[in-house]
Formats: C-alpha cells, sequence, structure tokens
C-alpha cells in the first residue's frame, strides 16, 4: 500500500487510551497538544477531527471501554495517524449505506485523509490515514481539482481555448461534474444529500484547518 512505504519516522508519540466519550476527548486535546509541541500548529483542526474519526470508530465497533493504541509520526512531508485495538474485523466504507453512522466516518477519513487504509496486525487491527504536513496542503487539493476538471472539459468536448474565460469554463464543469458524481452516488444506493453533506463536512473542516 502506498501509505506503508519505507520511511523511518523521523518523529514519534505512542498515546494509549480506552475507547470511551471522554476519553476520546483526552485523546484528541493530547494530540493537538503534542503537535504543538511539534511546531505544527497548522495541521492541529485537521488531525483532531481525524483522532475524533479513529478513536470513535474503536468505541463502536470494538466496544466500549476497548484498549486502543494511537500513534503519530512524522515521515518525510507526511504525518502519519494510526489507531491499533485488539479487534481483527477490518471496517470497510464499501457496501455500507451512506446515511450510516460506520459509512460517514470512514468516508469522512477518506476525503480528509492524503491516504488511508486497515492492516491486521500481531494482536489485531490498525486503521491508519496520512495528512501533508506542508501547510500549503489545501492549495495542492485546488490544483488537482482543476487539472480534473480541465480533462472533464476536453471528455466532453469543451477544450478551454487559450484567452478565454478558464475560470468560468471550470466553474460550469464543476456544476457539471458534481451532478455526474451524484448520479454514480445514487446509482450505489447512496443519498446525493448524504454525499454533499459529506463534502461540506470535509470541506469546512479544511477551511478551518488552513
Amino acid at each position: 500500500m502506498p501509505g506503508y512505504e519505507v520511511t523511518e519516522p523521523q518523529l514519534r508519540c505512542v498515546l494509549p487510551f480506552e475507547a470511551a466519550p471522554t476519553e476520546v476527548s483526552l485523546l484528541r486535546k493530547a494530540a493537538t497538544a503534542q503537535l504543538k509541541r511539534w511546531g505544527m500548529e497548522g495541521n492541529v483542526e485537521e488531525v483532531a477531527l481525524l483522532v475524533t474519526e479513529l478513536a470513535t470508530n474503536v468505541l463502536k465497533h470494538v466496544g466500549d471501554g476497548a484498549s486502543a493504541t494511537l500513534i503519530l509520526e512524522t515521515r518525510s512531508e507526511r504525518l502519519r495517524l494510526e489507531v491499533h485495538d485488539k479487534s481483527r474485523v477490518v471496517p470497510s466504507p464499501r457496501g455500507l449505506d451512506c446515511a450510516a453512522e460506520c459509512g460517514r466516518g470512514l468516508h469522512l477519513l477518506a476525503a480528509l485523509a492524503l491516504d488511508w487504509g486497515t492492516e491486521h496486525t500481531a494482536g489485531g487491527k490498525a486503521v491508519w490515514c496520512e495528512v501533508l504536513l506542508d501547510p500549503a496542503h489545501y492549495c495542492r487539493r485546488i490544483a488537482r481539482a482543476v487539472a480534473a476538471l480541465s480533462g472533464y472539459r476536453r471528455v466532453r468536448g469543451r477544450a478551454i481555448t487559450p484567452g478565454g474565460r478558464k475560470s468560468a469554463g471550470l466553474e460550469e464543469s464543476a456544476v457539471e461534474l458534481i451532478a455526474d458524481l451524484l448520479h454514480w452516488t445514487t446509482s450505489l444506493g447512496c443519498d446525493p444529500d448524504d454525499v454533499l453533506d459529506l463534502a461540506q463536512t470535509c470541506y469546512e473542516a479544511e477551511a478551518d484547518a488552513a
């Protein structure tokens, strides 16, 4: 998996916790405090949301009071979050009801993180995700969106011509692409309103963290 490239961690913090509502809050505070000690204030809000989702996943699907561990590591330009627990049941967003809480958490994780996945361990499993340490990562999302929309226009036979109103063309393509994606998610049995709500939540979380 891309997230498991052989790269030695530069900084590492291990935070054991129990899956309980009060512990999730304390874990989030401990993780953000650690980031501040490492001088990574730009990632605090984003990581706080990811830690909440990862820890809540243990609470809901492993059990109240289950023992787990959060590991924070920096690897090159990425910050990696891993939550280890003793269950060998691997979560997956595929086939889940988009309105279900378990599905929403995993879809949010996938939307916020650069990469994420699961892996069996000797004692159970680990759910991990990675985010960029570069505070300009939000701009990279915009760059990816522009590249994707430019390609989308070409597929639809509406190439952007030099000197044309590129921003207006991309805005029109963005609306068309979003509509196509809603048709696609509906064909999978998802509620388009839930998909839009998730996208808005992800956007607001990243905008607040930027």
